[in-house]
C-alpha cells in the first residue's frame, strides 16, 4: 500500500477550497432566490478565481517539492503540471 501524497500546503489549500465551496453554495441560493444576473456573474467569477488560485498554489507547491526533494520526478510530469496553470 502506498503512503498518502501530502504536502505541507495541502491543509491550507483544502481550507481555501472549502471556503470556495461555501461561496458556491451561496451562489446557488442566490439563483434560487432570483438575484440579478450581474450579481450572480460577479459571485461566480469570485468562486472561479478562488478555485483557480487554489489550483495554482497546489501546482506551484508540487513543482517546488519535485525540484527540491531529490526524488527524481521526471520533467514530463512537471511539464504536464505547468499546462494546467
Amino acid at each position: 500500500m502506498t503512503e498518502p501524497h501530502r504536502h505541507a500546503s495541502h491543509p491550507a489549500i483544502a481550507t481555501r477550497l472549502k471556503r470556495a465551496e461555501g461561496h458556491l453554495r451561496r451562489v446557488v441560493a442566490m439563483i434560487e432566490e432570483g438575484q440579478p444576473c450581474l450579481d450572480l456573474a460577479t459571485q461566480l467569477h469570485a468562486v472561479e478565481r478562488a478555485v483557480a488560485e487554489a489550483k495554482r498554489a497546489l501546482i506551484h507547491d508540487h513543482i517546488d517539492h519535485c525540484l527540491s526533494d531529490g526524488h527524481g520526478h521526471d520533467m514530463a510530469e512537471i511539464k504536464a503540471l505547468t499546462k494546467l496553470l
